[in-house]
């Protein structure tokens, strides 16, 4: 129960109004349920990091199912990830704010705007699957402790991984890897970010949805994350 609390407490920034506390843990609850009844201590993960990622997912599910958003808003989300796709692919490098802006024919502030509107539509589950099979990969597969003996394929497989996701990380911008760096790893709220980056509240958010649509569409090009 103190993780689920703890969990919750992290969360309440990244989900919508709307979604109560009182319904977090709700869904927090069937997350560590679930986290129980699948826990294999032989994959070599602690169950608290299991039980952690499993919590975070169930909340993210549950403010999936409440539809809180427009359909307009996803027509949105979709046409910003599939231009980011295209330029990248012509370009050969992540586009610019400026180039994104300019191929959506809108001005960089209503581009910045858009960032802010779908930045919840961004939210990455590391339970979602790397390839396409009911039982496929997921990030989650990955984070196992070196005294779990992995094989040497699994070891080659996640090296790989790693190498790829390390190099995509590069291809950010350097406000854009602070920004994922200060907010998952070190877990601090957006407001905490701006105040360490020196930027506006807002300005963190665009900067966050921007970068979770990078990584989506460069795994994406790395066939490391099905559509």
């Amino acid at each position: 129960m103190p993780l689920v609390e703890l969990v919750v407490q992290r969360m309440v920034p990244q989900v919508p109004s709307f979604m109560s506390r009182d319904d977090m843990t709700s869904a927090a609850m069937v997350g560590l349920i679930d986290a129980a009844n699948k826990f294999d201590a032989s994959k070599g993960v602690k169950f608290n990091t299991f039980a952690e990622y499993r919590i975070r997912g169930a909340i993210l599910d549950e403010m999936r199912k409440l539809d809180w958003f427009s359909r307009s808003l996803r027509e949105k989300q979709n046409r910003l990830s599939q231009t980011m796709l295209r330029l990248e692919r012509k370009l050969g490098r992540s586009p610019e704010e400026e180039e994104m802006a300019e191929a959506m024919d809108l001005t960089l502030e209503e581009y910045h705007d858009l960032l802010a509107k779908v930045s919840h539509l961004g939210c990455v589950s590391l339970h979602e699957a790397l390839d396409h099979t009911e039982a496929g990969r997921n990030f989650l597969d990955n984070l196992e402790d070196a005294e779990a003996g992995p094989t040497p394929l699994e070891m080659i497989e996640n090296q790989e991984i790693t190498a790829i996701i390390a190099d995509i990380l590069e291809e950010l911008s350097e406000k854009e890897r602070l920004v994922i760096s200060l907010y998952y790893y070190e877990e601090l709220t957006q407001k905490e970010i701006a105040e360490v980056i020196g930027v506006s509240e807002g300005r963190v958010s665009q900067l966050h949805s921007q970068a979770l649509v990078k990584l989506r569409v460069k795994m994406l090009n790395a066939d490391l994350w099905a559509e």
